[in-house]
């Protein structure tokens, strides 16, 4: 599938400069062959423009006051977001093919629209209920009760417990588990007393779950991810947890029981989250922060240790179990000093 430059402006919008060529792919700049459409963000990549063969390059207002391109262009505000638009129109989501496979178990009382994709070896629950256009890939289990709506993605060995409910437009990789219980136990003296899982998982409209990520369900109310959520690969969501609206996770994440975190985040990988705190919308936590505490405002945050050689480390670590004797001996010495300075202040 190829287009010219003007029919992707006249689809997506932006300002074509030079000639209108025929593009089929898109591609970075330092890769980017005769055919292709490239994109430069940030005018410190521009002496990649020097080898760059890409037919047309997609650029920003801003950049091109500060770099001269020759090759034909299309100017738009954020040549990142055009880039993906781009990609997207060039890569088109795949369509459900209607039909149910002969390996596919289906429950009693289930109900799986017409326009639906069930493939080879797929379980579908008692009175569960799968929407228009869902694609479900070959292992896919969704439990009894479970809800999904319309042009949910599932891909191969997805697992959705009973009683979820998934909105529309939710695509989940391959070997996520939607709905297992939460790590919920009451010490009993002698050995740990197991907490019924009563509560649900619910998937908001327009979410996206990596791969190996796993969302508990609510002990008593439900786990629950916002509209428009996108989380990556290898993340654990306890149970209890509110993600907001389109906030972000990042891979091999961590987030304890009835933590609530808001709309519009950004967490970075590899960041644990103590349960039972709240954190603000618009709320951003870097790649591998300790978030111990609720954050009612929002702000960037991050508490992770700059890289250092293992001596450095080493050294500085011996300094920090002291830190605590240290802040002591220095706190002694502005009083000794301050009892110096009132007696060597003049008499009124």
């Amino acid at each position: 599938m190829s287009y010219t430059l003007s029919e992707i402006v006249a689809r997506l919008g932006g300002e074509l400069r030079g000639a209108d060529v025929v593009v089929a792919r898109v591609a970075p700049l330092e890769a980017a062959r005769p055919g292709e459409l490239s994109f430069i963000t940030h005018a410190k990549y521009r002496r990649q423009l020097d080898d760059c063969e890409a037919s047309a390059i997609i650029v920003s207002p801003r950049i091109l006051e500060s770099v001269s391109i020759e090759l034909p262009m299309i100017v738009t505000p954020d040549p990142y977001l055009y880039f993906a638009k781009v990609a997207t129109l060039f890569n088109p989501p795949q369509i459900a093919v209607a039909g149910v496979h002969p390996s596919a178990v289906l429950g009693s009382d289930s109900r799986v629209a017409a326009s639906a994709e069930v493939r080879e070896h797929v379980s579908i629950g008692a009175r569960a209920v799968i929407g228009e256009r869902c694609r479900l890939m070959p292992g896919v289990v969704v439990g009894d009760d479970c809800v999904l709506g319309d042009d949910v993605v599932l891909y191969p060995n997805v697992t959705i417990y009973h009683n979820c409910v998934l909105g529309d437009r939710v695509t989940i990789h391959s070997g996520a588990v939607i709905g297992a219980d939460g790590f919920g136990l009451a010490w009993a003296g002698d050995a740990w007393f197991k907490i019924p899982q009563t509560g649900r998982a619910v998937i908001g409209d327009d979410v996206e779950i990596g791969a190996n990520t796993t969302i508990d369900r609510g002990a008593l109310a439900d786990t629950v991810i916002g509209r428009g959520a996108k989380i990556d690969n290898l993340v654990q969501i306890a149970h209890n947890v509110q993600i907001g609206e389109y906030t972000a996770v990042a891979g091999c994440v961590g987030i304890a029981g009835s933590t609530r975190i808001g709309a519009y985040c950004t967490i970075g990988g590899a960041a644990m989250f103590v349960g039972h705190i709240e954190i603000a919308d618009r709320t951003h936590i870097g790649g591998g922060t300790l978030v111990s505490k609720s954050i009612r405002q929002a702000d960037t945050y991050a508490s992770s240790y700059p890289l250092s050689t293992m001596k450095d480390w080493l050294s500085n670590a011996v300094h920090l179990r002291h830190l605590d004797e240290l802040v002591g001996r220095v706190k002694q010495l502005e009083k000794e000093i301050k009892n110096i300075r009132n007696k060597e202040a003049p008499n009124d």
